[in-house]
């Protein structure tokens, strides 16, 4: 019986640890800043084979460029979206696998991108303020099953 009265306690705890009050974000209203969003990615260790796809850009355009990377000769693609381009990401490994008749496969991995945003006052009350925010990425790796020189036909 001891048990019981020990889990029946420790619920209570957990209840009032529950409704303790948070510290919260305060508003920061648009008229009052400007928002600088800062890149998710380290650019600077950019590669040739890295695609980063936004759902800006034009979708054949980035067909285009991840078959010319392929027909180049280089051996895989990665193809990087952040946030809402990570739906257009997958469209387009698909997109890639069916062009090139499952010649391609694809190796995946989801992650979690921390983003910050600077808001820089436009009036001099107000201070500099900088939040940071979670936003989920996906990264594919698109490469050859075979490589074409194997193809090549032999007498």
């Amino acid at each position: 019986m001891a048990d019981v009265h020990e889990c029946s306690k420790s619920s209570q705890d957990f209840s009032n640890e529950k409704n303790v009050p948070r510290a919260k974000r305060k508003k920061l209203s648009p008229s009052d800043y400007t928002i600088k969003k800062r890149q998710p990615f380290n650019l600077s260790g950019k590669r040739n084979k890295d695609i980063f796809v936004t759902n800006k850009t034009n979708f054949k355009a980035q067909i285009k460029k991840c078959e010319k990377l392929l027909s180049s000769g280089t051996s895989e693609v990665i193809i990087h979206g952040l946030g809402a381009a990570v739906h257009r990401a997958c469209n387009l490994a698909l997109q890639l696998k069916e062009i090139h008749y499952n010649g391609v496969e694809l190796d995946i991995k989801t992650s979690t991108t921390t983003i910050i945003d600077d808001f820089e006052p436009l009036h001099d009350s107000a201070d500099y303020e900088t939040i940071s925010r979670n936003n989920s990425a996906i990264h594919i790796r698109v490469f050859r099953k075979f490589s074409i020189s194997g193809l090549k036909y032999q007498e």
